[in-house]
């Protein structure tokens, strides 16, 4: 990469022989530095250290973590990628590193979804190419402006066809692009990357999905570890109050029509993010 000043950081736990995003990476020419972030409280450490080597194994204290925000419960249930979120910013400036990107631990692949004009590309499927040139376009665009995070689209923002998809978006999920430099907290125990872009977008924060490239991620639940034991539990049912909870003037749950129709969080934006027209739209005053 251009950019040395960079890592990935991959979420991960309980999953040390089956770290499917370190592949895809590796797969679709990802050459930079690699970090697996994993909690105190994981019995597969010594596991992840043998698999990838001590020095690129960070192991953080989930229950210090968990005690520094409001984690929406009381069930004292830390099976949450919030704190791993969260404890990235000390591991990053621990290892003199500015930037870096959040990703869980379960990619199957990353697709180019829009090309240089404006269009569908004949072949999106990112396969031995260079995602290190990727990282550094996304990486000069953040430095370039001041969100406090961005993130690679999702299979789901393209549902409803290109017109709507290609547009930039006031949110991250999953993928987060972040610096030390603007570091901001993660909430909730559930549903945190909703709960942080919603709580935060209200002040005033920018967050904001990019649509020119995706990625995917293996099938909910299908992984053993990870988040798959609590989403087996309560499904998205509780996940989704999470952010009712935090942002009730702007959040609430809705019936998300798929094969399986399921309750899901649904976001009304005019109530989320302040809606500022720029300066050099303001008309004359004409009344006298």
């Amino acid at each position: 990469m251009q950019n040395k000043d960079f890592c990935v950081f991959i979420l991960t736990h309980g999953r040390p022989d089956n770290v499917i995003t370190y592949k895809t990476l590796k797969k679709c020419g990802y050459t930079g530095r690699i970090y697996f972030v994993v909690d105190n409280e994981d019995k597969t450490t010594d596991r992840y250290i043998r698999n990838f080597g001590k020095e690129n194994v960070k192991v953080f204290d989930k229950k210090a973590f968990a005690d520094k925000i409001d984690e929406g419960n009381n069930f004292d249930d830390r099976r949450t990628t919030t704190h791993a979120r969260n404890a990235s910013f000390e591991i990053a400036r621990d290892l003199g590193i500015t930037y870096f990107i959040q990703l869980d631990d379960d990619y199957v692949k990353f697709d180019y979804r829009i090309n240089g004009a404006g269009e569908y590309p004949k072949d999106k499927f990112m396969t031995r190419t260079k995602l290190d040139q990727i990282f550094d376009s996304l990486l000069n665009f953040y430095k370039s402006i001041n969100a406090e995070s961005i993130a690679i689209s999702q299979g789901g923002d393209w549902i409803g066809g290109f017109a709507d998809s290609w547009k930039f978006k006031r949110k991250c999920m999953n993928s987060f692009i972040c610096s030390t430099g603007r570091e901001f907290q993660f909430a909730g125990g559930l549903n945190e990357d909703v709960n942080t872009y919603t709580i935060l977008g209200n002040r005033g924060k920018l967050f904001i999905t990019i649509p020119f490239v995706s990625l995917t991620q293996a099938q909910t639940q299908s992984q053993a570890g990870g988040m798959s034991n609590i989403y087996k539990l309560s499904g998205t049912y509780i996940k989704s109050f999470y952010t009712v909870m935090m942002h009730p003037s702007g959040a609430k749950v809705s019936m998300m029509n798929t094969t399986n129709s399921r309750l899901h969080h649904s976001i009304k934006w005019i109530n989320t993010t302040p809606m500022i027209i720029a300066e050099k739209y303001k008309k004359e005053n004409t009344c006298e």
